[in-house]
């Protein structure tokens, strides 16, 4: 331990835990307290609820997983009576028939201090308030007689609100010297400006030190980036821990007068597209890996869509692990199946070509009774989609590979991803990278490869891929009437509608054609029922299909692309104050 009454040492944990695999996650807390003890660190912090994994969601209400938890920490506790490093620690903790999220202190072989998150998120992929009681904002923790405060995540997210608690508010005026936030803050682009204000607040109105640490990792639909940092009280950043890998890394502390200060490494994190990929990266690695899957297959058609997949599933399992299928038919042109193969060459995965015209022809014949006499439609073109569907689900099962699926958040916002598996599957790591943003990604991917890749440097995909006109693959044999408008027309307005749910009158005065509008949220609100079938996929946008955006499938609502009308005030009885608190009681 660090020996001089002004000295204290604090190893930041940023780790990858597993929602459910407490033993597995058990042993990351020792590995890392480990490495505090040979760090002569005083305190190791790991991230919030790190115990049972984050989120948990439901999984944390069942008594046998709340009791699995508390015995690991209790474990854990005991092992601290070694005289080694301190532990706070994130896990559920039930007191009084309630259950919390708590960061429990482990210290002298005893749990020294719990404290409980006050302030419950219930927004966006956050549904807390339905799990778990609110604690008190309560003070600081003491670790070798330095005061500790324990904000947990959304404590330090300030809004102005009656029933939002001040918690570093409390913690200043309670006599804390360095506040501590474990956090489970999943990604999103540019999330990590938004990070620093929040912390750059809470420093400037408590004159105290933060350290906010975050876990990493995937977990279903959401990668946590870690990405924890460090600011001293005079706002420098002290430390800066890299983001979308784990690391253990232990500061120092120095006490300057009244104040603790520290100095560490500052990682150079990845930014807009290149943090898009590496998030992508990382939430198939992860999937594939915490779910035991051996590796992957996909249906490579020579698009751009699952050129990008096949890139992401190369680099995030290596190409050992990576199988590629060209189930052509008598549409697909030449160049895509040129296209295809060098694809699979470049990136060294296993290939081979299956063609379904016996499939498709197949599948005519046994409808042909039913049909006769009916007027052939997008009925008979969408057999192709079901062949290739069929196919790849078959080598899946067979083959003990997850099928990866390659729908862009574009098509599958309007109904338009059905092709060569977009939606049935195991993972899609594009689901939420609009079309316009795929095409950047590949060529992005081109020129760069990102930390941990396993796949090749280089040139991956063909330029043919990318530089061949969307048009020309919207849809196979597809009809003009159901062709899309440019991809980025089509982009601009559902990042209005999906991202920000403007109003239809307000995109169509943001210069946009009003019938295009107008079609284009009608497709996006009926393709909701396709959108609830299809498999899980990275989230890297704030509204993502699922967690976020949460529509029903039967809805006859349509906006009309008309000015909002004004409310008529004058029409409303409001009470006084006074005859309104009588009548609540």
């Amino acid at each position: 331990m660090s020996a001089a009454a002004d000295t204290f040492k604090i190893t930041l944990a940023q780790l990858n835990p597993t929602v459910g695999d407490v033993a597995g996650n058990a042993a990351k807390a020792r590995a890392a307290r480990a490495t505090a003890a040979a760090d002569s660190s005083d305190l190791v912090v790991l991230p919030e609820l790190f115990i049972a994994g984050y989120p948990p969601e439901d999984l944390v209400a069942r008594p046998a997983f709340q009791a699995a938890c508390r015995a690991a920490v209790e474990n854990l506790a005991r092992e601290t009576a070694d005289g080694g490093p301190a532990v706070l620690i994130g896990t559920p903790w039930v007191e009084d028939h309630k259950l919390y999220n708590a960061c429990a202190l482990l210290d002298g072989g005893r749990i020294a201090a719990l404290r409980f998150k006050a302030n419950l998120p219930n927004y966006g992929v956050f549904d807390e308030v339905r799990l778990f009681a609110r604690g008190p904002a309560a003070g600081p923790v003491s670790v070798r007689g330095v005061r500790i405060g324990v904000p947990i995540c959304e404590d330090i997210w300030l809004e102005e609100s009656e029933d939002y608690e001040n918690v570093v508010e409390t913690l200043a005026e309670t006599g804390a010297e360095i506040i501590v936030v474990p956090n489970g803050s999943p990604y999103a682009r540019d999330k990590n400006d938004l990070r620093l204000s929040v912390a750059v607040a809470r420093v400037t109105e408590s004159s105290l030190p933060l350290v906010y640490l975050n876990q990493v990792g995937g977990q279903d639909e959401l990668v946590f980036d870690g990405a924890s940092f460090v600011l001293n009280a005079d706002l420098s950043v002290a430390a800066q821990l890299p983001a979308l890998a784990e690391s253990v890394t232990t500061l120092t502390w120095v006490k300057d007068g009244d104040t603790w200060r520290c100095a560490g490494p500052v990682a150079t994190l990845p930014e807009g597209d290149q943090a898009d990929y590496a998030a992508c990266v990382l939430g198939l690695r992860d999937y594939v890996s915490k779910n035991g899957f051996a590796g992957v297959l996909l249906g490579i058609s020579g698009g751009i869509d699952s050129a990008l997949c096949a890139a992401v599933a190369v680099d995030a399992l290596g190409a050992d692990k990576v199988r590629g299928v060209m189930l052509p038919y008598r549409f697909t042109a030449q160049a895509s199946l040129d296209d295809a193969a060098e694809l699979a060459a470049r990136l060294g995965i296993a290939y081979e070509v299956l063609p379904i015209t016996d499939a498709v022809t197949g599948f005519e014949n046994i409808l042909s009774g039913p049909f006769a006499g009916l007027t052939a439609d997008v009925t008979e073109e969408n057999l192709q989609a079901r062949a290739r569907g069929t196919i790849l689900m078959a080598l899946s099962n067979k083959l003990g590979a997850m099928l990866v699926t390659t729908g862009n958040k574009s098509e599958m916002s309007v109904g338009y991803a059905t092709l060569y598996g977009d939606m049935n599957g195991g993972f899609n790591p594009i689901k939420d990278i609009y079309k316009t943003e795929v095409f950047r990604l590949a060529a992005l991917r081109n020129s760069w490869t990102p930390d941990g890749a396993l796949g090749p440097s280089g040139a991956v995909i063909p330029d043919g891929i990318i530089t061949r006109p969307p048009s020309a693959e919207l849809r196979e044999n597809q009809t003009d009437q159901d062709s899309l408008p440019p991809y980025d027309v089509l982009d601009g307005i559902l990042k209005r509608l999906v991202e920000k749910e403007q109003t239809l009158a307000d995109i169509v005065d943001a210069g946009f054609d009003r019938d295009t509008v107008v079609r284009i949220d009608h497709l996006l609100s009926t393709a909701e029922y396709k959108r609830r079938q299809a498999a899980p996929g990275v989230k890297v946008t704030s509204r993502n299909f699922g967690r976020d955006r949460r529509y029903p499938i039967t809805d006859r609502f349509r906006d009309t692309a008309e000015p909002l009308s004004a409310p008529d005030d004058s029409l409303v009885s409001h009470g006084g104050r006074a005859s309104l608190d009588a009548f609540e009681g």
